[in-house]
């Protein structure tokens, strides 16, 4: 099994001066960097700004070959359009993460807390892309926790993205691909919002348990603060490489 494993985003400051990047390394180099470090990132600032296309082709020109790029869909689609006429915002997204080319992975929707389930937007949204696109759902009201929207998700080949908070699930453990997406908000160890060896090597355990060895899972530290997130990848990933 190939866990993927990664942070969402790169570009925060307290990662600098010796935390995560060396003192003096210029920002502008941050990318080669962590490219150095991971073998994936989670684009999640196309969530709040989508990016042009050349932004995104000068991203896969600066990553080296088997980097992979997951991109956070933007915000229009999902908290303003809220899964409402989505051909128009899936496609200016597509067209424009196109620049990645062959570095291109899952595109992740991370849905409003305050979006009850929709099965039927859903399926229109999943139907909206083509079947070479992987497509990760993270659903936070638990109104989706139903066999209607798992049914959707598997029908698609869409993956449920499995969600950490406090070192513990906060999603059904439910596996509706035949490929993985984990997200890891905040754990409960010090300092926070560190992640414990307790609760990494649980999920570890859960994502082994869970795919066969031909399966690929991305796994992405969003607990950013403190330079956590790269600390916890590093520690995770050694974990899964086994």
């Amino acid at each position: 099994m190939a866990v993927r494993v990664g942070t969402s985003g790169w570009q925060y400051r307290d990662w600098a001066g010796g935390a995560f990047y060396p003192s003096g390394c210029p920002q502008r180099a941050w990318l080669e960097e962590y490219a150095r470090r991971f073998a994936t990132v989670e684009s999640n600032n196309a969530f709040y700004r989508l990016p042009e296309r050349a932004t995104f082709a000068s991203w896969r020109e600066r990553t080296p070959a088997g980097f992979v790029w997951a991109v956070k869909a933007s915000r229009f689609l999902t908290h303003v359009k809220r899964l409402r006429d989505p051909q128009e915002p899936v496609r200016r997204l597509l067209d424009r993460a196109a620049g990645l080319g062959d570095r291109l992975g899952p595109v992740l929707l991370q849905l409003p807390p305050t979006l009850r389930a929709d099965p039927e937007a859903l399926d229109a949204v999943l139907r909206c892309f083509p079947s070479r696109v992987r497509v990760a759902v993270e659903p936070r009201h638990d109104s989706w926790w139903d066999e209607e929207v798992r049914d959707v998700l598997t029908a698609h080949g869409a993956a449920l993205c499995w969600a950490d908070r406090d070192s513990r699930p906060v999603t059904p453990l439910w596996r509706t691909a035949d490929w993985g997406y984990v997200r890891f908000h905040a754990g409960r160890a010090q300092p926070p919002p560190r992640y414990g060896r307790t609760a990494l090597r649980s999920w570890a355990g859960r994502i082994g348990d869970t795919w066969p060895a031909t399966a690929e899972v991305y796994a992405y530290f969003n607990n950013d603060r403190g330079a956590a997130a790269v600390r916890d990848a590093e520690a995770f990933r050694r974990l899964v490489e086994g």
